[in-house]
Parts: structure tokens; C-alpha cells; sequence
């Protein structure tokens, strides 16, 4: 085991571990003591949170460990952390600048003043895919213990500090499993999306890491090639895996948020809309100010 610290006031415009794992932009951390989506009770948070990285990211599966306590985040790991956190947590995003870069708006202000310290996270595309293929008229509690059964049921398992972890299945192991065993998930008429989608990744048709790169609207149309992934879907992918930090998906909230407070932005096609929003709230990092508003006005909780 490898342990060690990051100073929270080190990063640029700090960090809330919880708020950040816990706004519905990531299901591949878990909460040690299974109170994921609880409400909130301070900034950060004690709770240790975990996740298993795949296989692909570091060559072998990783555990990784942290919390926020005491102005550090702590880690324990099964390998040096500091760095996989940095990129898993983007530790190195300048959040004064980004904040500084939005609009001054009542609504944004509020959301960034309310969440200070939440950041995006860069999740495991595949892992991303999936988790947002099942989101589809789902809570974020729901759409998480979905992803926990998978991993239960199709992972592969790592021994850790004396416990034992669930690996997120790889699309081989996802893509044999059946619709019937995938739907003893809970993942109902989304079954055979993730079926079919497992086996385009695992045939080698087709990944959802090959879209990074490419023109924003040509990297979405890619993504909506797997079954299951409309434009929604597609821009949380970009946003809260490949780095494309213009990415505003438009959810019940966002949408909800626009016609209370831009309706100019809204307009008859998906795209004209994804298009009016991303500009107001800032293009370059219109993904920030979606999370950020997204988390607000859920409350941060169910």
C-alpha cells in the first residue's frame, strides 16, 4: 500500500471532494461508508470515496483511496496516486480563472458561490459510456447502483487493505453478458443498449476514446453511433471524460434552467440550443458552469 497528501490550498481555487464525486457528473467512485448521494453536511466531506481504475489507464487495475480532511486530500493506493488523482480530479485546472471567465450572472454566481471547489472530473471513457447509456429517466442514486451491480456481477476483483474491490467490467467481460443477466441490474430497457454497445467496444467497431479530437459536433455524432446515445449522452462523454470542457448536456435541470433564465437560448433543435447555451454561459468552459448549475439546483441531493 502507498499512501500520501495533497495540500487543498495548493490547487487553484481549492477543491470539494465531495461535491465534486457527488454531483452526478461521475459513477465510477463509490463512498466507503455506502452513503453516496446523502445529503451533504460540510465542504469536502471525511468520507473516504474509492474507485477501481481500469486496466488500460496504468497497465494494471489500481485502487485508489482518498478523502478530504483537514485541508488535504489524502490517498491510499495501490500505486503512487498523486498523479492519477491530478488527472482523474483535474487537480490542475485553475478554478479562480475559470470562475473569473464566466458570466457574472445571478444564477451562475450563486451555483459557483453555494459549490466552491467543484470540479470536473476525467473519467474512463468506457466506464463514462455506459454510465451515462443507463442515465436515461434515472436518478443519480439509481444510475450509480447500477453501476456498482455491474461491477459485482461482471468485474474482476482486487484485493486491497484487506478488503476486496469490484473493477468496472471491461467490454469483453461486459459484452458477454447477457440481456437478461444485464437486466437483473436493474438496468431494464437499457439492457440491450449496453449489450450491443460492450460489443462494438470489444470487436473493435468502434470506442468512445476515439472521439477525443475530433470538432466538437463531429466528435457527439460519433458517440451517437453506440445504441442507446442521443445528443444528451454524448455531450456528458465528452464533457466528463474526453476533455471537451465546452460540452453543455441538456438535461431536465439545464433545460429547466434555461427557460426560467434564458429563453433566448432556447430554440426548436437540440444542436441550435447546445449552440445558444454553450456561448452564454462562456464556450470555452460552459461544461463548468453546466455542472456547477446542474448540482445547484438539484440541491446537491435527490
Amino acid at each position: 500500500m502507498e499512501t500520501g497528501s495533497i495540500a487543498v490550498d495548493s490547487l487553484a481555487g481549492g477543491f470539494d471532494l465531495q461535491a465534486t464525486l457527488e454531483s452526478g457528473q461521475t459513477y465510477a467512485w463509490h463512498r466507503a461508508d455506502g452513503r453516496m448521494y446523502d445529503k451533504p453536511s460540510a465542504v469536502g466531506g471525511s468520507a473516504w470515496y474509492v474507485t477501481v481504475l481500469p486496466a488500460t489507464v496504468t497497465g494494471e487495475r489500481e485502487v485508489i483511496r482518498t478523502r478530504q480532511v483537514d485541508g488535504r486530500l489524502d490517498w491510499e493506493a495501490t500505486t503512487e496516486a498523486t498523479e492519477l488523482l491530478t488527472h482523474l480530479l483535474r487537480l490542475d485546472d485553475d478554478l479562480d480563472a475559470i470562475r473569473e471567465s464566466v458570466p457574472n450572472e445571478p444564477l451562475i454566481e450563486r451555483a459557483f458561490d453555494t459549490y466552491s471547489g467543484l470540479r470536473l472530473v476525467r473519467d474512463p471513457p468506457f466506464v463514462s459510456l455506459v454510465s451515462f447509456i443507463c442515465s436515461a429517466q434515472m436518478r443519480v442514486a439509481r444510475i450509480h447502483g447500477m453501476q456498482r451491480a455491474l461491477a459485482r456481477e461482471f468485474g474482476s476483483t482486487i484485493e486491497f487493505g484487506g478488503k476486496t474491490y469490484h473493477a468496472f467490467p471491461t467490454p469483453v467481460q461486459l459484452a458477454a453478458a447477457t440481456e437478461a443477466e444485464l437486466r437483473d441490474c436493474s438496468l431494464g430497457y437499457r439492457a440491450p443498449y449496453v449489450e450491443r454497445t460492450a460489443e462494438l467496444v470489444a470487436g473493435g467497431e468502434a470506442h468512445p476514446e476515439s472521439a477525443r479530437g475530433m470538432v466538437f459536433e463531429e466528435a457527439r455524432e460519433y458517440l451517437k453511433q453506440f445504441m442507446g446515445v442521443g445528443n444528451k449522452v454524448a455531450d456528458c462523454v465528452l464533457l466528463f471524460a474526453l476533455d471537451y470542457l465546452e460540452a453543455v448536456p441538456l438535461d431536465t435541470w439545464i433545460r429547466g434552467a434555461i427557460a426560467e433564465h434564458y429563453p433566448d437560448c432556447d430554440h426548436d433543435s437540440y444542436a441550435a440550443t447546445s449552440r445558444a447555451i454553450r456561448e452564454r454561459f462562456g464556450s470555452e468552459f460552459a461544461g463548468y458552469v453546466q455542472t456547477y448549475v446542474f448540482h445547484y439546483l438539484r440541491g446537491g441531493t435527490e
